[in-house]
């Protein structure tokens, strides 16, 4: 399985418009990615769920304060402050597709 950057999704992205007649500009897509990615990130920092059916669902949820353990020295408890983060939860459409690759994985690793 490779790591794909958002550069590589806008090539795609590009391509895939390109073949069913949408002829498009790398920089035009960049853009929408991008102007997607920071107002998903507007509405979270605003404490709302952004929901996109059969993708998933993005929300903030707070992690309650805890004690943990420093690592060079266990023997010490170090407090960590409660925070926001953010979860994301697929939708029925990823899941299914996602679960599909479960061999895929299973082959890679063995190989």
């Amino acid at each position: 399985m490779a790591t794909i950057t958002k550069r590589e999704l806008v090539i795609k992205i590009t391509d895939q418009l390109g073949e069913r007649g949408t002829e498009v500009t790398q920089q035009v897509v960049f853009d929408v990615v991008q102007s997607l990615i920071d107002e998903i990130t507007e509405c979270l920092a605003q404490g709302d769920t952004v929901v996109m059916r059969n993708f998933g669902a993005f929300q903030v949820r707070e992690m309650k304060a805890k004690i943990g353990r420093n690592p060079k020295n266990p023997d010490k408890d170090v407090p960590i402050p409660a925070r926001a983060a953010v979860k994301f939860k697929p939708g029925k459409e990823m899941k299914e597709k996602v679960a599909a690759t479960l061999q895929v994985i299973r082959e890679r690793d063995k190989a």
